[in-house]
């Protein structure tokens, strides 16, 4: 009896040492960001000028391989910070992201929309994060954020951030700026000067936007698919009178039935870019019955690899065929394509 309750005591010390092991570990969050592995080159000795015996000739020198020697300033070791820099989300269609010191620009394409109505989506979508704007010049363009509570699961202790937001025009592109205005961390009252930790969340704010425009964008390609039902397609030519088909629907729309319309003519979609317009497809033809259950001949298109390049043409949307070799089709073949798409998309849901 004494060896049970002895056996039982130990196995709850060890269970609630092993729970307290577990919350501790939960909470830190330093293994996120620091390196890990042996640290001994820390400990290298550093290189020293080869001094030869009197006497002895050396070998002519060569600066090609010299080692400089150099003072590192910064943390190392466990001290590095071993993340890698917030990257901008590749969503917005033509978009470009620029860092300079504790700013961030986003270069949008200068279109109707971007010109008169970015910047009260940019207000509203603020609004409807709950983030405060404290100052508001709707004039020009500009406004500055209240303290902006961050949550991040690779940090101990939470960022707050304040940022002026303002839109201008850039040659011929609207550029959508956020500046930090100050950066603290939980439980300091003093402000935080790295500009690599000011830059990452100047980058989660801009990525934070940048999100919410793709949402909006993709609600109103949702909203257009429904009137758009039906996408017609044509076959035309670019400026440099090289085939294309043309379909009568919004980028948007088309570029959400896209995948759909390609696998219904055999075509494997890969990899897919929405800002430069890509797709990558394998084609690998259909059936007899297939064509038939489409109601459209096969199309004269050799089986292999191919690039998709889709385009913004105002309310349409071009379609051009790249082959491997970098060679677009044939006339003939892009005019073998229009009954064949026009097929495949009207097979396509338009939700």
């Amino acid at each position: 009896m004494a060896y049970l309750l002895q056996k039982s005591t130990v196995e709850k010390v060890v269970g609630l040492s092993l729970c307290m092991m577990l919350v501790g570990c939960s909470s830190d969050q330093r293994y996120k960001r620091q390196v890990s592995g042996d640290e001994a080159y820390l400990d290298a000795v550093p290189l020293k000028a080869l001094n030869a015996p009197t006497g002895m000739i050396l070998p002519a020198q060569s600066g090609n391989y010299e080692v400089p020697s150099i003072t590192l300033k910064g943390s190392v070791g466990k001290q590095l910070d071993i993340r890698p820099p917030v990257q901008p989300l590749a969503l917005l269609s033509g978009s470009h992201v620029q860092y300079n010191g504790d700013s961030c620009t986003l270069l949008l394409g200068n279109s109707p929309q971007n010109q008169h109505l970015l910047w009260s989506r940019l207000v509203s979508m603020l609004q409807a994060k709950k983030i405060t704007i404290a100052l508001r010049q709707d004039a020009y363009h500009n406004l500055t954020t209240d303290w902006v509570k961050w949550n991040r699961l690779d940090e101990d202790s939470q960022y707050q951030g304040r940022y002026q937001i303002c839109l201008q025009q850039q040659g011929y592109q609207q550029a959508l700026v956020v500046k930090s205005f100050g950066l603290q961390q939980q439980g300091k009252t003093a402000p935080v000067s790295d500009l690599s930790a000011i830059q990452r969340y100047n980058g989660v704010m801009m990525n934070t936007i940048i999100e919410a425009l793709d949402k909006q964008d993709n609600l109103a390609s949702r909203q257009s698919a429904i009137r758009f039902g039906e996408l017609d397609v044509q076959s035309s030519a670019d400026d440099t009178a090289l085939p294309m088909l043309v379909v009568r629907g919004p980028y948007t729309v088309v570029w959400d039935r896209l995948p759909s319309a390609l696998e219904k003519l055999g075509m494997k979609v890969g990899d897919r870019n929405r800002p430069q317009g890509s797709v990558a497809i394998i084609y690998k033809t259909l059936s007899r019955i297939d064509w038939d259950a489409l109601g459209v001949k096969e199309p004269k298109l050799a089986k292999g690899n191919y690039k998709l390049q889709v385009g913004h043409l105002n309310n349409c949307t071009s379609l051009q065929f790249i082959d491997a070799k970098g060679r677009p089709l044939t006339q003939s073949q892009n005019d073998g394509l229009v009954a064949a798409f026009q097929s495949a998309f009207s097979h396509t849901s338009s939700k």
